[in-house]
Parts: C-alpha cells; structure tokens; sequence
C-alpha cells in the first residue's frame, strides 16, 4: 500500500522559500540554496535522490509548484530522466503542457489527486512536493503518513514558512530517520494518527 509523504527542504529557520520571490526566482533571493544539496555531485545525495526516486510512484503538487518549475522540469518533470508521474493539484489546467509531458491536472481536489496517484504508483509511495500550500492541505485532511524534511543549514531571516497554516491541533509525529551529510540534514517522521 502506499504511502503518502509531504517532502520539502527548509532553512534551519523553518522557511521554505526566501523573502523577494519573482517569477526568476520563484524560491526568492538565495532560496535556490534549499536545494542545492540535491543537485550536487557528492555520493551522500545521489544515494538519497536515488532511494527517494526507487521507492517513488508518483507525485503530487500544486499548480504554483508546476507554474514556476517547468522551464527546468520541461516533459521529464521532477523525476527527470525517471519519467514519474507528476498530478498538478489545480482550479484550472493550464491551456498549454508540453507533449509528452509526465503531467495529469487535476481540477477536482486533492483527494482525486491522491487516489489517482496512487492508483498509478502500484502500491509504491505516493510524494507531495513543491510548494507548502498543497501539503498543507494534505496534513488538514489527515492524507499524509510521512513528512520529509530535508533541512539545509542556512537561515533565511523572512519568507514562506514550512508549516504555517496547518491548524490549531497538535499533530504527534515519530522519527523515522535522521541523516546527516554536509549540505543538509534529512529528517523523516512518521504521523501519529
């Protein structure tokens, strides 16, 4: 059965993306640093991509998310030469995709998104990436099993926060994992429900 992780970097200060966002830089000036522990060469992160990618069968994120990378993404999407299926969490689709994109738009919520996501990974998990607004909405319906943080040793000072907006509730979390490399450490916990 899948399983459902909202997975994001963040700054140490807990934002997610910097202050000053623009279209050019959607993460906001020197928000790129969240993820440059991902795409250096070092074998700490291709074995932490890879094992990410190999138990992956798909993603989900929100339209913003999409918007503002596919000039890197183009058809491949995030998964790059893998080729995953990526559900864009939408009010509308976008009148224009590249052909032969990796790309289903979904106008009718998240949970149609989960429950063709997983249908399409084959029991491999299901990942909500990108921006925080779509996992946020993950967490308040109770959808996500897993939250990945990828936290990179830098503080922003200002700018979107990871986990604003998720409720007044308190939600109990297990560590899963704890790994630690220079460009970032990587932190999975479990839900408690």
């Amino acid at each position: 059965m899948s399983k459902v992780i909202f997975d994001m970097s963040m700054s140490l200060d807990g934002f997610v993306v910097a202050t000053g966002s623009t279209p050019e830089e959607p993460l906001g000036k020197g928000g790129e640093q969240l993820h440059e522990w991902a795409m250096g060469g070092d074998s700490s992160r291709s074995e932490l991509v890879a094992a990410v990618v190999s138990k992956a069968g798909a993603y989900i994120c929100g339209r913003r998310t999409y918007d503002d990378s596919l000039r890197w993404w183009k058809a491949n999407g995030p998964t790059g030469p893998a080729r995953l299926p990526l559900f864009v969490v939408t009010h509308r689709a976008p009148e224009i995709s590249p052909e032969g994109g990796v790309y289903t738009f979904v106008t009718d919520g998240i949970e149609s998104a989960l429950r063709q996501a997983e249908e399409t990974a084959g029991g491999k998990d299901v990942y909500v990436m990108g921006g925080p607004d779509v996992g946020r909405q993950f967490i308040r319906a109770g959808l996500v099993d897993h939250i990945g943080v990828h936290v990179v040793p830098v503080l922003f000072g200002g700018g979107k926060r990871f986990f604003d907006g998720i409720g007044d509730d308190h939600i109990r979390l297990e560590v899963v994992s704890v790994v630690d490399t220079p460009p970032a450490t990587h932190l999975l916990y479990r839900v408690v429900k």
